[in-house]
């Protein structure tokens, strides 16, 4: 297990926010298990601003129903995209922990997706290892790798 510190997180973000300038896309996130901080790692990027367009949060069922479409992480992206300005988003969902796990779906896992405006969905599960706050930043890694190879 490779947990990324924060000094990597915000490497790819640096890397990842230049790529999106020079492709001229703006981003949206649709986060659950990692509330907020695929957006936070993205705004602190200096500049942002011109290529990131908003980050929703939606942790409850109720809301990801309601902001996103449905629960489904495939449903949570492209429901950001319609919600919004941005051209490709990255949606987010899974088992944190420490409680919430079941022998089906056990703590850790993760699911993400990765949707340009006009295109397909790409999903991918991830089973993660440690603590909440280990998987939570291996989450928001894969997202911001997941991106990275969208625009290659």
């Amino acid at each position: 297990m490779i947990v990324p510190t924060d000094a990597e997180l915000d490497a790819l973000s640096q890397s990842l926010g230049g790529r999106l300038l020079a492709a001229r896309q703006m981003l949206v996130t649709a986060e659950s298990c990692t509330g907020g901080w695929i957006a936070k790692c993205m705004t602190d990027v200096a500049g942002s601003s011109a290529w990131f367009d908003c980050g929703m949060a939606a942790y409850s069922y109720e809301a990801k129903q309601a902001l996103l479409g449905r629960e489904t992480v495939v449903e949570m992206v492209s429901g950001a995209l319609v919600h919004s300005g941005a051209t490709i988003a990255v949606a987010v969902t899974g088992i944190a922990g420490p409680g919430g796990g079941t022998e089906d779906k056990p703590v850790g896992t993760v699911w993400v997706a990765w949707k340009r405006r006009g295109g397909y969905p790409r999903a991918e599960v991830f089973q993660f290892e440690g603590d909440r706050d280990a998987v939570r930043r291996q989450t928001v890694a894969a997202a911001l790798r997941g991106l990275e190879h969208q625009l290659a």
